[in-house]
């Protein structure tokens, strides 16, 4: 029987695939492209892996966007039974104009571990590393949040660096940090990404903070657990939501004043996140095309061990079973 923990290697080539298949239309302005050619080589790929699985989300249905079915059976049937939330890429925007920090990622736990929130509206996020554990919370201001981890890291204001999507509705917390003086990188998208990197060693990054889907909140909740961060996440109630999404949001079982942290969005000591850049960013290396193949580069991550596994995988396509059909 496979373990978890020796599945490693396997997702990371699901995510490869992903990667690849969305690279193949970087900049063309089709994301529906960049969905599909990636769902089609991650779907070959998790296909071919020792696995009983089922995906439990996927990124891209609200939009009516290539993606996984709900609950859809994934693997050849033998080995752990484990549920996937994925997806096959974060960024897909980013990915169809030619600008960063474009992934693909997965979150893979036994079955009945993963809590994905539903995918209506927002959801409110902050992340950062573990020495913030415990000290701070979603009913602190933006200023308490910051100080509190400045602090923790000794730190100073002015060398602090936040991480955040580029979004409208940003604008009034982007106009607090900017009047503390924090550094800010603003990203078209990927807050996947975003939250890890506040937890790599040597990142450069303090916290992610800012609102975004479901989906990938317990993405990177099981990927931030992994590496000994910590992850806050709540309902994001904003004046332009429709007045029955709060009824909506109750009655699928979400506590919309409750903060959902790490341990309650990835639930247990035994997940893994595997992700592959599809274009440069804060996190990984894009996808590099040579002669006949490819170049990709990956994170793993997993638990109980806490092992952080960064890679590159060399493809070479001619015969390949998934990629021999790129010309």
């Amino acid at each position: 029987m496979t373990s978890l923990r020796s599945l490693s290697p396997s997702l990371i080539r699901i995510t490869t695939a992903g990667a690849v298949g969305a690279a193949l239309h970087i900049g063309k302005g089709d994301p529906d492209k960049v969905d599909q050619t990636a769902l089609d080589f991650s779907r070959a790929v998790m296909n071919q892996t020792e696995v009983d699985g089922e995906v439990i989300c996927c990124e891209g249905p609200k939009d009516n966007a290539p993606a996984f079915s709900y609950k859809e059976k994934v693997g050849t049937g033998s080995g752990p039974k484990v549920e996937f939330v994925i997806d096959q890429v974060d960024g897909t925007t980013a990915t169809s104009k030619g600008r960063k920090d474009a992934i693909s990622a997965l979150a893979c736990a036994p079955a009945g571990c993963l809590k994905v929130l539903p995918d209506d509206g927002y959801y409110f996020k902050v992340a950062t590393n573990g020495l913030a554990k415990g000290k701070i919370n979603l009913d602190m201001s933006i200023e308490e949040i910051v100080q509190t981890i400045a602090k923790l890291k000794k730190r100073p204001i002015s060398n602090f660096t936040v991480i955040m999507l580029e979004r409208d509705r940003h604008n009034d917390l982007l106009a607090s940090l900017r009047k503390m003086g924090v550094r800010i990188i603003l990203i078209a998208d990927g807050d996947i990404a975003g939250s890890i990197v506040t937890c790599l060693p040597d990142s450069g990054v303090d916290l992610l903070v800012g609102a975004g889907a479901g989906a990938e909140a317990t993405i990177a909740a099981t990927a931030v657990k992994c590496l000994g961060g910590t992850m806050l996440v709540k309902v994001w109630k904003d004046k332009k939501d429709d007045a029955k999404r709060m009824d909506r949001l109750k009655a699928a079982g979400v506590d919309v004043d409750k903060t959902y942290t790490e341990d309650e969005l990835a639930k247990g000591n035994e997940m893994i996140f595997a992700a592959s850049g599809v274009t440069k960013g804060e996190m990984l290396d894009g996808v590099r095309f040579t002669s006949g193949g490819a170049k990709v580069q990956s994170l793993c991550t997993r638990l109980p061990s806490g092992t952080i596994e960064w890679s590159q995988t060399i493809l070479k396509f001619s015969g390949h079973p998934i990629y021999s059909q790129i010309t």
